[in-house]
């Protein structure tokens, strides 16, 4: 097997393969990378039920009580644009049933894990 070369005809060096965590943002070292990942979660199935409905962002917008540009922060993942309040907000307007629950946290764990489930999924 030959070593794979650039366009000019230098050798690559191999690719480093780091196995993940299983969350994106803490393999990034992101601060509250938990947090980060439930936002992401919960953006993936508002996009989701927007897609599902074939509705434009400007309609998707009048639908969520959001502007345009808002509807466009979403899509494009900007996780800063939006507290967790604000999505389940959002996905309620979707017709989507929001449920937190509480339970307590094995004394062995660090820390509590924050984590987003969808029925059926």
């Amino acid at each position: 097997m030959q070593k794979k070369t650039t366009s000019r005809g230098r050798k690559r060096a191999p690719a480093k393969v780091t196995i993940s965590s299983g969350n994106v943002f803490a393999d990034l070292d992101r601060e509250n990378a938990d947090e980060l990942l439930a936002k992401a979660d919960l953006l993936r199935e508002i996009n989701a039920r927007i897609a599902v409905r074939g509705l434009t962002q400007s309609e998707a917008a009048r639908v969520l009580g959001l502007h345009q540009p808002e509807v466009s922060l979403l899509q494009t993942g900007r996780l800063s644009a939006f507290s967790m309040e604000r999505l389940f907000r959002c996905l309620r307007v979707l017709n989507v049933a929001v449920e937190v629950r509480l339970f307590e946290n094995p004394p062995s764990t660090v820390a509590s894990p924050l984590r987003v489930m969808t029925a059926g999924r």
